[in-house]
């Protein structure tokens, strides 16, 4: 069996650099004055963080709440979510899956968002495509988070709570940030972005085809990649049969594979658009300010992580390639 050589993974460190809060967590039941919980205190994302103090009370069982002020943002870290992240990349498409049916899937396969991000849709032939991208949250390092309270504009009128009780709504509380800088890591998957199955053999079909529509599929996403660098020839080339290689039943599956040009046009694609990433949304903004990128044709994933002086910042060999037509 022959060992497969090249670039397996292109994996990368992110620091983004931003001010306040731009992926909230919501309402979280603490404990305010008098020992009372209260509902009206907003958090963000806290890696980590429990709204629990540890404390029980023996009669009834009753687990008691921190206090808003009982955070340490050092142990319990503001982040953004992978979600996010993963949204504000793709932002361009990011309500195109709304409206992809097995009579368009075409156009999204040949997209960004078909190649690289990944689909699943539920309806019909449950076609999808596993992402090639992974991303961890974005943590930040500086732990600037503060205590703010705030009061509501207009009506000071009293509402009623379940139990028919006035409260008042005109105070309400958030943890906010002032500076900044997150610190993530990522990877794109070599093998993942390489080949599109089109059928449901081994139930990941990109979409279902008809006979002779895989040339028309393939040159389709072809063309795609081409007009991200019209100045390369990539090719993206059809089969009836690939096989991963080193598997001893020679059963494959139809689909697209994609040569050294084209996965490497998608690779320099999604470092653009991570590098280029800003989000500016509630009251608070992040973009990324350095992206380092090691080209990893080991066997060791995210070596970038803990080896930083042990990575390939451009590509020294070829792209890995798993599959072919039998």
């Amino acid at each position: 069996m022959n060992k497969i050589t090249g670039i397996k993974s292109v994996d990368f460190k992110i620091t983004a650099l931003g001010y306040g809060v731009v992926n909230w967590n919501g309402p979280t039941t603490l404990m305010g004055d008098e020992g009372k919980t209260v509902d009206n205190h907003t958090l963000p994302k806290l890696r980590g963080y429990s709204n629990l103090s540890g404390k029980v009370k023996e009669e009834t069982g009753y687990k008691y709440k921190k206090q808003a002020e009982d955070i340490d943002f050092k142990k319990t870290p503001l982040y953004i979510s992978q979600n996010c992240i993963r949204h504000h990349i793709f932002r361009d498409q990011a309500f195109d899956l709304h409206f992809a049916s097995k009579e368009n899937l075409i156009e999204l396969l040949a997209s960004i968002t078909g190649l690289v991000r990944g689909y699943v849709i539920p309806k019909g032939d449950q076609c999808k495509r596993t992402s090639a991208l992974l991303l961890e949250d974005f943590v930040d390092t500086l732990g600037n988070g503060n205590f703010e309270q705030m009061g509501r504009s207009g009506s000071k009128e009293k509402e009623l709570n379940k139990k028919g009780e006035e409260v008042s709504n005109s105070l309400f509380s958030k943890t906010t940030f002032g500076e900044t800088r997150y610190q993530a890591y990522g990877s794109i998957s070599i093998e993942q972005l390489q080949f599109i199955a089109l059928d449901k053999k081994f139930d990941r079909p990109a979409m279902i085809i008809k006979d002779g529509d895989g040339e028309r599929v393939a040159q389709a996403i072809e063309d795609f990649i081409k007009s991200l660098d019209p100045s390369r020839n990539p090719k993206a080339t059809f089969h009836k049969n690939y096989v991963r290689r080193g598997t001893i039943f020679k059963e494959g599956e139809c689909g697209v594979l994609l040569d050294n040009e084209s996965t490497d046009i998608l690779v320099n694609e999604t470092l653009r658009m991570i590098s280029e990433l800003n989000i500016r949304q509630a009251k608070g903004y992040m973009y990324v300010d350095d992206l380092q990128v090691d080209y990893n044709d080991s066997h060791k994933m995210m070596r970038i992580k803990r080896d930083s002086g042990n990575t390939t910042p451009t590509p020294g060999s070829h792209y890995a390639i798993y599959f072919a037509g039998v």
